[in-house]
C-alpha cells in the first residue's frame, strides 16, 4: 500500500495570527491537539497514529497551537485556553470541516474539552489522552513532570538537550521510548518559543461543565503519569454521559505514543462504530 502524502497549511485566528497544520490522508476529518511539552507539534506527538487514522481512511489533521510547531508565536499575548480554543475554531472554519472528531492529549485534552463544551453542535466523537483541565493550577504545578517542563523553557539558559532529555524522560514510562532524534526535534522548536507560552499559560478548571460535554468519549490514561494526575480520571467517567475510561499499566504521559498500536486500534474502532443511541 502506498503510503499517503502528507499536506500542510495555515489558515488565519485573527489579522496578523496564524496557526499551521498538517493533514494526512481522506475520509472524515479527525483533528489532533498536541500538549503543552516545550517543542510540542501536531506531527511529533501524533505521527504514528495520523498515518495509522489515514490508512484506516480518516483525513487525519494535526493542528500545531500558537505558540507551538510551525505556528506563530506572538510575545505580547496570554496563553489562555480561551486562545488556544479559537485556534481550534479558526481550523474548522476555515478548512470547512463541518461536524468533526477530535483527539487531544494533555493541554490538547483540555481545548479539546472546552470546544466540545462551546460548540456541541460541530462535534462528533471525542478521545482524550490524559486530559488536563480536571482540578485547580497548583495541583498540576505539584506534578514533577510539570515542574520539569516549566525549568525547561523558563529556567536559567533556556532550554537545552539535557533539560528536554529529563522532562521527556518524565513523559513515559520506559525512557528509552526517547530517542535523540526527538530530543534534536523537539530543541529546534522550543529554542524559538517565546517565555510567555508558559508563562501566562492558564487552563481553566473544567469540572463544573463536564455534563456540556455531549458527545461520545473515549479516555485513555497511563497509571505512571507525572504531568496530569491519573487519579482525576475517574472524574470524566462520571461527569461525560457518554464515556469510557480506559487504564494502561506500564503507561506514563504517552498513551498514543507507549501504546501504540493498541490506542491506534481502539480509538480507530472507536470513531468508525456508529453513534450510539438512547438518550444523554
Amino acid at each position: 500500500m502506498n503510503q499517503p502524502a502528507l499536506r500542510g497549511g495555515h489558515v488565519d485566528v485573527e489579522p496578523g495570527l496564524r496557526v499551521r497544520y498538517v493533514e494526512i490522508g481522506q475520509g472524515e476529518p479527525v483533528i489532533f491537539i498536541h500538549g503543552s511539552a516545550p517543542g510540542a507539534s501536531a506531527w511529533s506527538n501524533f505521527k504514528g497514529n495520523m498515518t495509522a487514522f489515514a490508512d484506516a481512511g480518516f483525513r487525519a489533521i494535526g493542528l500545531d497551537l500558537v505558540g507551538y510547531g510551525e505556528s506563530d508565536k506572538p510575545r505580547d499575548r496570554r496563553y489562555t485556553l480561551d486562545f488556544h480554543v479559537s485556534a481550534v475554531r479558526a481550523l474548522v472554519a476555515g478548512l470547512g470541516l463541518g461536524r468533526v472528531d477530535i483527539v487531544g492529549n494533555s493541554l490538547g485534552g483540555a481545548v479539546a474539552m472546552r470546544y466540545a463544551m462551546d460548540a456541541p453542535e460541530v462535534m462528533r466523537k471525542l478521545v482524550l489522552l490524559a486530559p488536563g483541565g480536571l482540578g485547580n493550577r497548583l495541583r498540576y504545578l505539584r506534578m514533577s513532570g510539570i515542574r520539569s517542563m516549566m525549568w525547561a523553557l523558563l529556567g536559567p539558559g533556556g532550554p537545552t538537550a539535557e533539560k528536554l532529555r529529563r522532562t521527556f524522560a518524565l513523559q513515559v514510562f520506559d525512557p528509552r521510548l526517547i530517542t535523540e532524534e526527538l530530543i534534536a526535534e523537539r530543541l529546534a522548536v522550543a529554542k524559538t518559543q517565546p517565555r510567555e507560552v508558559l508563562k501566562t499559560l492558564r487552563v481553566d478548571d473544567l469540572r463544573p461543565r463536564l455534563a456540556d460535554v455531549r458527545c461520545e468519549t473515549l479516555v485513555f490514561w497511563g497509571v505512571v503519569d507525572n504531568f496530569c494526575p491519573v487519579e482525576t480520571a475517574p472524574l470524566l467517567a462520571r461527569g461525560v454521559a457518554k464515556s469510557r475510561v480506559i487504564l494502561l499499566s506500564r503507561c506514563g504521559h504517552w498513551a498514543q505514543v507507549e501504546h501504540e498500536s493498541f490506542f491506534n486500534r481502539e480509538a480507530i474502532r472507536f470513531l468508525s462504530a456508529a453513534p450510539e443511541t438512547g438518550a444523554a
